[in-house]
């Protein structure tokens, strides 16, 4: 009876309004706090950092809203030293202040890469370790020697490179290969429609070597493609080891080349580097 006594006082109720009250008052109090600690409601869209060094950032003073951090630097030879080129968060992306912004930037120098040691290694073989490495295929250079597309000698502006040179990344390695006891003729490839990088790699996978480049519509390689080869494409006449293969280029923007195709579909086109025929001779070349 007491207890039901007690609730039915003024003084209870007086007293459990000005405790809601406080509870809110605590409650409130630390929400505000939490807001205040976690910015909440800050929220900040990630511009596009690509081009800017980082000293144009603070300049700008974006590094009043973000931290940024380097994790990475990358080789463009077109692009301005020291410049971002890649960013996480990407771009339009919502932060908080503060928020760590990991930048890839472009590397003052080029990347070096250990030349490898391709003597003896196979033609599709040394193709392949120099890719890996990111070295370019210059020339193809044929000698007498017995091992046929067995790596004879590498070379840079016609001098031999040792195995262990530091070099450039994308520096150019001419290969001395040999001819074999037999007198080899390539196929001409199909290269119509082709683009220029991948022009060069199909001709060194058939022992052959880019001749004279030519574009007709402009120098813009982006968008150029094989248009004519000589010798002809789809040629029966056989090529010799090494034999340049010159190259006219037209724009697939100007060019339909699906519908230029079309002329060469009924021929038949080889595809295989090793469908080679194989003749022995008097005079070796």
């Amino acid at each position: 009876m007491g207890f039901f006594y007690f609730l039915g006082q003024r003084k209870f109720y007086i007293h459990l309004i000005i405790a809601i009250v406080i509870s809110i008052l605590l409650i409130w109090i630390v929400l505000k706090s939490m807001d205040v600690f976690t910015q909440h409601g800050d929220v900040y869209i990630v511009p596009d950092f690509n081009g800017f060094t980082i000293q144009q950032l603070d300049e700008k003073g974006y590094d009043d809203y973000f931290t940024f951090e380097i994790i990475d630097s990358v080789y463009y030879k077109k692009k301005n030293k020291g410049t971002v080129v890649l960013q996480h968060p990407l771009s339009g992306a919502r932060v908080k202040q503060g928020r760590h912004i990991y930048l890839t930037i472009v590397a003052q120098s080029p990347e070096k890469i250990s030349m490898p040691n391709l003597k003896n290694l196979s033609l599709r073989q040394a193709l392949v370790t120099l890719e890996s490495n990111e070295i370019i295929v210059g020339n193809l250079e044929y000698v007498k020697y017995f091992a046929h597309n067995a790596v004879v000698d590498q070379l840079i502006n016609d001098e031999p490179i040792e195995p262990g040179t530091e070099l450039v990344k994308g520096s150019l390695v001419d290969l001395v290969l040999g001819k074999g006891e037999l007198t080899t003729m390539i196929p001409m490839p199909f290269l119509i429609g082709f683009k220029q990088a991948e022009v060069r790699k199909k001709l060194h996978y058939y022992s052959l070597n880019v001749g004279q480049e030519y574009y007709l519509d402009d120098d813009d390689t982006t968008h150029a493609r094989v248009y004519k080869t000589d010798p002809e494409t789809l040629t029966e006449e056989m090529l010799i080891l090494g034999q340049p293969v010159n190259i006219w280029y037209r724009s697939d923007e100007l060019i339909d080349f699906q519908e230029y195709l079309k002329q060469f579909e009924s021929d038949t086109i080889t595809e295989n580097p090793e469908d080679i025929q194989y003749k022995s001779f008097e005079d070796e070349f």
